[in-house]
């Protein structure tokens, strides 16, 4: 064995100075005699130091040119002293060997390269990169800019060695007694356990792998996100619909019929079923009324309100379609301030880039009290996303068809370093709360938001993509942490 090997040796001798040449002289892979090295030195059996050597040895290439000589030197020999033609030569050569011939030739000025006809400059050559790559491969010394120039053409690389020297250490002994690492029945039996001598435990060492499930990063921010909202008084929305009807995912919000998300092309419709007749039908009226005529203060939109548009099927585009169900039947009780919230997934017809997708999760609050005020708003907001960690925000005025006024929410990506949207927010108009049967002055604030975006925020992601399908990094899922201190 290759430890009785090394130990007997020692007993002899002060040291291996070298432990490629041991192996070579004992006929024992280095590589074995590195490893038992290691063990003994981990015991204390051996001291061990380590030795590196450095050598450059030739490329495939570079063996080739030893052996045939330079593509330079080649081109050169063939060239008669009256010349040829340069098609005739370039006929003798591979195309890679005529190439870096012409070029060194053309260099060294052996060479004179006429449009037709190739000529030598000189009479007699000497093949200078033959002989350092016989002298490289001899392991004889050659000078650094000389090896600089075989680096440059990749005829040379350098190889590392690695390898130890070693002497005995404080605990060497001639032949390792191992140490027992069970105490078996047997040992007991006999009676020999007290003169074993057991190995330590290693407290530090680590445990094999955990091969259990891990949470994604979205779960994680979900219920992050969750927690903060049921710390602020908030109560959950059921949203288990992801079906929803025109009407209340678009209708009852005061959002036209003509409006441009309604169309196909940003918004999945169902072929199966295509419509619904479950709708409350003086609410219908009253939804009807205030966009083609108007009331409470406002004209309406003025143009003819289509009950089978309302009646379509559709992939909801977003959790405020189950607000305005559940601010409507909060409107058939005495009125009560609520603060409701939702997180789950809506649906969109959209390109898919690294910042959008076509299904995603919104995240969805909103207040119901009297006399709330855009102030109100602004101050929840930057409560809300303060917990999450996220204190830079920015306000910008923007237009929904059910909120009046409204913003859009920025937050800044440490990781894209830049501004970006990370959700909406407004006030919701008269047209939608007023028809339902809430009081007049009775407000409510909504924000809106992905979850998605935060957790790109919170985690580095810059490309969305990253979090789903074939391109989500299982091992990084491994290396998120548990929970997120701070927030």
């Amino acid at each position: 064995m290759a430890e009785d090997a090394i130990l007997a040796f020692l007993e002899k001798n002060d040291e291996i100075s070298d432990s490629g040449k041991f192996a070579d002289e004992h006929c024992f892979a280095h590589d074995e005699i590195v490893n038992v090295i290691r063990s003994l030195n981990g015991f204390r059996l051996v001291d061990a130091q380590d030795i590196r050597r450095e050598r450059w040895v030739l490329t495939e290439e570079g063996k080739t040119y030893a052996a045939v000589g330079s593509p330079e030197f080649q081109l050169f020999s063939v060239v008669p002293p009256e010349g040829i033609a340069r098609e005739d030569l370039q006929k003798k050569f591979v195309p890679a060997v005529y190439k870096i011939g012409c070029q060194q030739a053309i260099k060294n000025k052996w060479v004179e390269m006429a449009k037709t006809h190739v000529s030598r400059k000189v009479q007699h050559a000497d093949d200078k990169v033959k002989n350092l790559l016989l002298r490289i491969q001899n392991g004889e010394a050659v000078n650094q800019e000389d090896i600089d120039a075989l680096k440059r053409r990749k005829l040379i690389t350098q190889q590392v060695w690695k390898g130890n020297s070693v002497r005995k250490g404080p605990n060497y002994a001639p032949k390792r007694k191992r140490a027992a690492t069970d105490l078996t029945r047997e040992n007991l039996q006999r009676g020999d356990w007290k003169e074993l001598e057991f190995k330590e435990y290693n407290f530090s060492a680590k445990g094999q792998p955990v091969e259990g499930g891990y949470l994604h990063p979205l779960l994680k921010v979900r219920r992050q996100i969750q927690m903060v909202f049921l710390n602020m008084g908030f109560e959950e929305m059921p949203t288990n619909n992801y079906v929803e009807s025109s009407f209340w995912n678009f209708d009852a919000l005061f959002q036209p019929q003509q409006h441009p998300a309604r169309d196909s092309h940003d918004t999945f419709f169902l072929k199966v079923p295509s419509t619904t007749k479950m709708l409350p039908e003086d609410y219908v009226e009253r939804v009807k009324q205030v966009h083609e005529s108007g009331g409470y203060q406002s004209r309406g939109y003025g143009c003819d309100w289509k009950r089978e548009e309302a009646n379509k099927n559709l992939l909801r585009t977003h959790t405020t379609a189950v607000s305005s169900r559940m601010l409507c039947a909060l409107a058939q009780e005495p009125f009560t301030p609520k603060k409701y919230y939702s997180i789950d997934r809506v649906f969109r017809n959209e390109a898919v880039d690294k910042t959008h997708l076509a299904e995603f999760h919104q995240i969805e609050g909103l207040i119901c009290d009297r006399g709330l005020t855009l102030g109100d708003l602004i101050g929840v907001l930057h409560d809300f996303f303060s917990r999450l960690g996220m204190s830079k925000l920015r306000f910008k005025p923007a237009y929904n068809p059910y909120t009046e006024p409204s913003m859009e929410i920025f937050s800044y990506h440490e990781g894209l370093q830049k501004w970006i949207e990370v959700g909406n927010s407004g006030m919701f108009r008269p047209e939608m709360l007023l028809p339902m049967g809430l009081p007049e002055d009775v407000r409510v604030i909504a924000w809106g938001l992905s979850l998605e975006r935060p957790t790109m925020i919170l985690y580095g992601y810059d490309n969305i993509r990253d979090l789903f399908g074939p391109k989500v990094d299982l091992a990084e899922l491994k290396k998120n942490p548990i929970c997120r201190l701070g927030l």
